[in-house]
């Protein structure tokens, strides 16, 4: 056979296999909707057609065979959200739907706060405990490797990524005590960075607020954040400070990222406690000062005047060197006990003072607890469960923390309703939950969580769209889907686009909404027609199908 034959055989055989590919039915088309791609553009009119878990076409496909037809008539059709911050790695243990989150249209999540699944050691196992037990679950791995194994094997809902925690290296090498690494410790947790990020970690992250993450300098962060930085990772953070000294910790992350040559994402973006309402437009200033300067920095949000966290961290970063244990020793003795209290009562700039950032204790909500004995209080105010005890509410808060043994988590409102609006609106700001992924059933629904982990992209649809028009839904739909995508180098997901995997919402704009209250924060959002995750319904007609076609979603450093 001469080469032009040879030549001519090959064309005439990528012929006939592009004919065969044409005639395969799709395995399903969305027909007649909005089609809002998630790059901001304007909506536009088409079909999507579906094969093998891939957007295979976009545009007229009526005549095209498929298996299955959603009819999305008044309907928009966009890609799957991405939530920036989910927390749900323990939860997806317990129910791998995650009926919260797809339900809000969320189709892939990022998760590990400075904390994170892996690496895990005996230590820290056995001081977690509790938590493990809660949910019934045995921790049977130790590396992310590990844990991603694990995940594949149950199956899983949504997509799930996960950064490695700078607090958990740190775990795992010092313990949980205010110490400071020797260069020999430091490259022990260095090599724990290059570990996990070689396991598919997608950067590294830090909790800076939450002990034993504030013992950490500023120096250490950037050795373990240089470490990401050479498998193409990102630096997350919840910052030192969200208060009195938020400026100094957005140059701290800045500095962070510059010195580390690594991207930097600022977690729930926010202006905390009543002496810092109105403070938005600085940091807005201080990000887009970064930004002009050629500085890879952008930030996420959920949008909401109330944050969540553990009771625990109103207490200041001392009290807690050595572990839980320690801290609630320290709150058995009076002596100590007083000393908490006096810092807890003296404005400061050194910790980032919760107690001070609230009006009174009124602005703070129980929501879950591990003891059986105070599921009575969750969702009450710290001022009622004050008076059910009859003690003053520090005091309360003091002797919830140690029947609890330091794990009651509370909703704190503090925080102006113009700066969260403000953040939103910036076109660097991309979407988060902040919240696991939970059910109104079983254990899980047993809780008391922040409304945010129901609610929070039906609510920016309904609130910030619809009601409020503080944003267009174009713009919603790319701070749910391309802006964090590119933020997280998914380069094959948040767009709708040929070849793209079909990570597909489906729900009309006039009716999607958030029913998730503070009080009653139990309950899944409506409006959400289909959901599908790589082609695959796990909404179908506004139900749940139980499916579990979710994939972990590796970075860069992988290596298989």
């Amino acid at each position: 056979m001469t080469f032009v034959s040879r030549l001519t055989f090959v064309f005439l055989l990528i012929l006939s296999t592009l004919a065969f590919a044409a005639d395969l039915p799709f395995d399903l088309v969305i027909t007649n909707g909005h089609i809002v791609d998630g790059t901001g553009s304007p909506w536009y009119s088409g079909d999507v057609g579906i094969r093998d878990g891939r957007i295979s076409a976009i545009g007229n496909l009526s005549g095209a065979s498929r298996k299955l037809t959603v009819d999305a008539k008044g309907r928009v059709v966009a890609p799957g959200f991405v939530d920036m911050l989910g927390q749900s790695e323990t939860t997806i243990l317990v129910d791998p739907r995650l009926p919260s989150k797809i339900y809000q249209g969320i189709t892939t999540e990022i998760t590990g706060e400075g904390g994170s699944a892996a690496p895990l050691n005996d230590a820290i196992i056995a001081n977690d405990r509790p938590g493990y037990e809660l949910y019934k679950i045995n921790p049977d791995w130790r590396t992310f490797r590990q844990y991603f194994s694990r995940l594949e094997k149950q199956g899983m809902g949504i997509n799930l990524a996960s950064y490695v925690g700078a607090t958990q290296v740190r775990r795992v090498v010092l313990g949980d005590a205010d110490v400071q690494p020797t260069p020999e410790q430091l490259e022990k947790m260095k090599a724990l960075v290059r570990k996990a990020m070689h396991d598919g970690a997608v950067g590294v992250s830090t909790s800076l607020e939450y002990a034993p993450a504030p013992y950490a300098k500023t120096e250490e962060i950037i050795a373990l954040a240089s470490e990401a930085s050479k498998f193409g990772g990102i630096y997350a953070t919840h910052m030192r400070n969200e208060s009195d000294s938020v400026l100094e910790a957005i140059d701290e992350a800045v500095r962070i990222g510059r010195e580390a040559h690594i991207p930097v994402e600022i977690w729930h973006f926010k202006a905390a406690g009543k002496a810092n309402w109105g403070r938005m437009p600085e940091m807005v200033a201080r990000v887009n000062k970064a930004r002009a300067e050629g500085f890879d920095v952008e930030a996420d949000t959920y949008a909401y005047t109330a944050w969540s966290n553990s009771m625990s961290a109103f207490v200041p970063a001392w009290a807690h060197d050595g572990g839980d244990a320690k801290l609630i020793e320290r709150l058995k003795d009076p002596t100590t006990r007083a000393r908490i209290r006096k810092d807890m009562l003296t404005p400061s700039k050194d910790w980032d003072n919760e107690w001070d950032e609230i009006t009174g204790p009124q602005d703070v909500m129980i929501s879950v607890v591990q003891n059986p004995a105070l599921k009575k209080f969750q969702g009450k105010r710290l001022t009622e469960v004050a008076k059910i005890m009859n003690e003053d509410p520090m005091d309360a808060l003091f002797d919830l923390l140690i029947e609890d043994k330091g794990f009651t988590d509370c909703a704190v409102f503090g925080m102006s309703e113009p700066d969260v609006a403000l953040a939103l609106q910036q076109p660097w700001v991309s979407v988060d939950n902040d919240s696991s992924g939970t059910s109104p059933e079983g254990i899980l629904g047993e809780e008391h969580p922040h409304p945010r982990a129901y609610g929070t992209f039906p609510r920016i649809l309904r609130k910030y769209v619809r009601e409020e028009k503080k944003l267009t839904l174009e713009e919603a739909i790319r701070k749910f889907s391309a802006l964090p995508a590119q933020r997280m180098r998914l380069t094959d997901r948040g767009v709708l686009k040929q070849g793209m995997w079909a990570d597909v919402v489906v729900f009309d704009p006039e009716t999607v909404r958030d029913l998730a209250t503070f009080d009653d924060p139990n309950r899944l959002s409506e409006g959400m027609a289909y959901v599908l995750i790589n082609g695959v319904p796990v909404i179908e007609d506004g139900k749940m199908t139980g499916a579990l076609p979710g994939k972990v979603l590796r970075g860069a450093g992988y290596v298989p």
